[in-house]
């Protein structure tokens, strides 16, 4: 019997709220959620349902009104935030995806990945090796030299996929990271985070209001006026 997998993200009785009185807006009320290794989510539902805030609590760049988080085991946010530099925390534990590559125009492609690690201290020949080896992984290698504006917009992706892998992180965010592409290349991409959370032992929790995709996760999350509604396998 298969041992059950490794939670990563667990959060527990999290609500967010923001201003007070007549003005406050409730974002996010009592939710919780499982997130374990290898699984690839989605959290679904209108603009303004929760969604991104959720995502952002996740990451630690908000932090909750009330509720707890843990990541990859660690307790991180009870009431408050229970590490003080959350930035070293973030380097550690997560790896963003967004929309739109964002990659900076002025670097290659093997150096917006080695970026990532040269800020988190790596020294500069490490950096430039373990970047190579993620295009590699991803199957841009033969980019590496390209500048962001002869990318494809899959290949752009792949190189934000890789600096987001930059650094090991166990936990993987994406906010609507198959808006910008066409069907065909939203395909590969969440086909590529599924096999970088299986194969890196990660999880991926993805914002997204991208329906042909939804195929591709494990579970999808529903949210609606802050509420966690339901919970349903993704049809495969």
């Amino acid at each position: 019997m298969a041992s059950p997998r490794t939670p990563l993200v667990e959060i527990e009785a999290v609500s967010k709220h923001f201003g007070s009185g007549s003005t406050r807006v409730d974002a996010l009320r009592g939710i919780d959620l499982t997130v374990r290794q290898g699984e690839v989510v989605a959290l679904l539902g209108p603009s303004g349902s929760g969604k991104t805030t959720l995502l952002n609590i996740i990451g630690c760049i908000i932090p909750a009104t009330e509720g707890r988080l843990t990541l990859d085991g660690e307790l991180v946010f009870d009431g408050r935030w229970l590490r003080g530099d959350l930035r070293r925390l973030r380097l550690d534990k997560i790896g963003f995806i967004f929309q739109f590559h964002n990659l900076l125009p002025f670097l290659n492609a093997r150096d917006n990945v080695a970026l990532v690690l040269t800020l988190a201290g790596r020294p500069a020949a490490e950096a430039q090796r373990r970047a190579q080896e993620l295009l590699d992984y991803l199957e841009v290698g033969h980019r590496a030299a390209a500048m962001p504006a002869l990318l494809s917009g899959g290949e752009a992706q792949r190189v934000a996929i890789a600096r987001a892998l930059a650094n090991r992180p166990r936990i993987i965010l994406a906010d609507e990271p198959t808006a910008a592409l066409d069907s065909k290349r939203a395909g590969i991409v969440m086909d590529l985070l599924r096999k970088v959370a299986a194969e890196q032992e990660a999880c991926i929790v993805a914002v997204t209001h991208d329906e042909k995709i939804y195929d591709r996760f494990d579970k999808l999350f529903h949210l609606r006026d802050g509420v966690l509604e339901d919970q349903a396998e993704a049809v495969a």
